[in-house]
């Protein structure tokens, strides 16, 4: 039975369904002659009875034929087809071009004078100027996930939940926490002389494995070039990974986050699986320069003998993750239980990045400012530890999308090959993430919620529609009906209830964008902090506004001097959640951390709320004085000058007051 306002189902399957998954579309086959007809019709009858105004003006209840009630052949009209612009679309156009084939969307390879629907990027935010439409990239996200920013983002949450976060292993910022470092593991070798740790060294903006190597010591770190010019994360080295077949690897995920406010995020069902192409031995001071041992890398290892291309997604160095799960289930492992990990992983790194990368988006893309709506795909690198407990090992914001690899013919002669692995993942992740974004549905879910309180007359419609016109719903209805189901699984806001409760430093960055004064910028000024302090009720004869200009100078300038962005003065997010962090550990001493910033935060929104209301009730009030005035006038009620001076008066006074309450806030 067919849900209230739903559109009828069609008769017969769709021609598409025959295809196997993931094949290219092919067009639909003819309608049955009665449509043919009714599609003749209505090209005959030309454009002056399109739409339902003419439906309407003939008043039969039938849809008049439109302009094009039909395509060559005798087609049904289809809706318009969704525009992308690929033309930055860089690395990721032969897998992107694919899935338009397959969803029979129009793409732009240079460009177009017109806006697009969507618009594909294959580095940020910023590589074309886009003021409508949607765009694949976040931004902000491109600084969001550096090694730096990332160690940061999930430090702060490690510092509130420690054991919620345990999966990012412990890091330290070089060189600014360099003498920290040394100590910290001269500390620890103190304590316990048998550990004999080993880290890794990764480059801030570095990818594809440059510049990464291991170290048993503090001592052994490289200053070639300074760390000042290119500064770095080091990180404990996981020393007991899980093995296959005697390889390290590690697992490449494609998560789609698809709204930052509402947050959404998807998960694709198949990853990558990256192998290193020698047998692991744990590091020892003779094996630490072993690349190939230790590093998964895919672009380091592809130029090591060993590396082996395979049309087979259960061999070779690069196999699709389900191979390996299947691998693992056949051992008896509980592979639901690695997943479910994993995706608590995932949202949780989310949720860690989520904060800054608010204020990045305010800032491109201001409230209440027309503008793009933002997606995109990022690639989380997983390792599987050999208790099988998933470790992050780095997030990356434009994941390679090739689906071919280089191959030397003769010394120095290379030609791309195609790669039945990466082809057959990332072309359903890239599909998908369209499928799900298309504006084509938007639409149209928001005309079904428009016209719910018609759903009878649309019954009546359809019903005395002609075939054209129900052939014509019923290709909607089926777009998709060729394309095998989604591979992305959403997990955010299905799983939300499990995970609300980590989003604290998500409602600092409310407060934190609040108080930024100025559209466009990510610092919060003097003033601005000043007004934050002042309006939350936060300083008080122990906590003066002097020592407000004090705490706001000190860790500014502190900031400021780790190279945090100069192109503009002020406090940076990091700055004020350190900033915030002080203040609820002045004000809740005797209480845990967690509690100190979310009994903070509680107080902060409330007195804040209290305001507003004030505000509220103020503006009300003089709306209500100018309307009595007005009243007064027009109903010729007796008012002595100095009455109607006095109220003049008045009305102008708590005017003058809003405007000066508002300028001070």
């Amino acid at each position: 039975m067919e849900p209230a306002g739903a559109l009828p189902r069609s008769s017969s399957p769709s021609p598409e369904a025959a295809e196997p998954p993931g094949s290219p579309a092919v067009p639909a086959e003819e309608p049955p002659p009665a449509a043919a007809a009714a599609a003749q019709e209505a090209r005959r009858r030309g454009p002056d009875r399109q739409g339902p105004a003419g439906r309407g003006a003939r008043g039969g209840g039938r849809r008049a034929p439109g302009r094009r009630g039909g395509e060559p052949g005798g087609r049904a009209a289809r809706r318009p087809r969704v525009t992308v612009d690929s033309s930055k679309a860089k690395t990721s156009l032969e897998a992107l071009k694919i899935s338009l084939r397959q969803l029979r969307w129009k793409e732009f390879p240079f460009g177009r004078r017109l806006p697009c629907d969507i618009y594909w990027h294959g580095v940020s935010f910023h590589d074309n100027d886009i003021f409508s439409g949607q765009v694949n990239k976040f931004p902000g996200m491109t600084e969001m996930v550096r090694k730096i920013t990332l160690s940061r983002a999930v430090r702060t949450m490690q510092y509130l939940f420690p054991l919620e976060y345990n999966f990012y292993p412990r890091s330290w910022i070089l060189p600014d926490e360099s003498s920290f470092f040394e100590k910290e593991i001269r500390m620890m070798k103190d304590r316990d002389p048998s550990w004999k740790p080993t880290f890794i060294v990764k480059p801030d903006g570095g990818c594809q494995g440059d510049g990464i190597y291991l170290i048993k010591d503090p001592s052994d770190i490289r200053l070639t070039g300074g760390l000042q010019s290119r500064p770095a994360v080091v990180q404990e080295y996981i020393c007991k990974p899980l093995l296959v077949d005697k390889l390290k690897f590690d697992i490449r995920l494609y998560v789609l986050l698809k709204s930052l406010d509402p947050l959404e995020i998807y998960i694709a069902k198949d990853g990558l699986s990256r192998f290193c192409t020698e047998p692991y031995q744990e590091p020892t001071l003779k094996n630490l320069h072993q690349v190939f041992m230790h590093l998964t890398n895919y672009s380091l290892n592809i130029h090591s003998g060993n590396f082996i291309h395979s049309d087979n997604v259960n061999t070779g160095s690069k196999r699709t993750f389900s191979s390996i799960l299947c691998r693992l289930s056949s051992r008896g492992v509980d592979v639901k239980k690695v997943w479910s990990d994993i995706i608590s992983l995932v949202i949780k790194t989310i949720i860690a990045l989520t904060p800054e990368l608010k204020v990045y988006y305010q800032s491109d893309i201001p409230a209440g400012k027309p503008g793009p709506t933002c997606f995109q795909i990022l690639g989380f690198d997983i390792l599987l530890m050999k208790n099988l407990k998933p470790m992050l090992l780095e997030v990356n914001a434009n994941p390679s999308m090739r689906i071919e690899h280089e191959q030397e013919l003769s010394p120095g002669v290379f030609e791309n090959v195609p790669s039945p692995v990466d082809e057959e993942v990332k072309v359903a992740v890239i599909r998908d993430t369209l499928r799900l974004v298309d504006p084509q549905k938007k639409k149209q879910k928001d005309i079904q919620s428009q016209t719910l309180e018609h759903v009878s007359d649309t019954k009546e419609e359809l019903l005395d529609a002609g075939p054209a016109d129900r052939l014509e719903h019923d290709t909607n209805k089926n777009t998709e009906a060729g394309l095998p189901s989604l591979c992305l699984k959403q997990v955010f806001p299905k799983y939300a209830k499990q995970f609300n409760y980590l989003r604290l430093v998500d409602r600092v960055a409310a407060l934190f964008i609040r108080f930024l004064g100025v559209k466009g910028t990510t610092k919060l000024g003097p003033t601005g902090f000043r007004t934050f302090i002042r309006n939350c009720k936060l300083s008080n004869s122990n906590f003066s506004m002097a020592s407000v200009d004090i705490l706001y100078i000190d860790i500014t300038r502190r900031w400021n001097s780790m190279g945090i962005d100069h192109k503009e003065s002020g406090m940076c997010w990091q700055a004020f959640v350190e900033a915030f962090f002080c203040l609820a550990q002045k004000k809740y001493k005797s209480l845990p951390l967690r509690e100190q910033v979310a009994s903070l935060i509680d107080f902060c929104e409330y007195h804040l709320a209290v305001l507003d209301e004030k505000r509220l009730v103020c503006g009300r009030g003089i709306a209500e004085r100018r309307n009595a005035l007005v009243t007064c006038q027009t109903d010729g009620l007796p008012l002595t000058p100095a009455a109607h001076t006095s109220l003049l008066n008045r009305v102008a006074t708590a005017s003058k007051l809003a405007d000066y309450r508002n300028h001070q806030y």
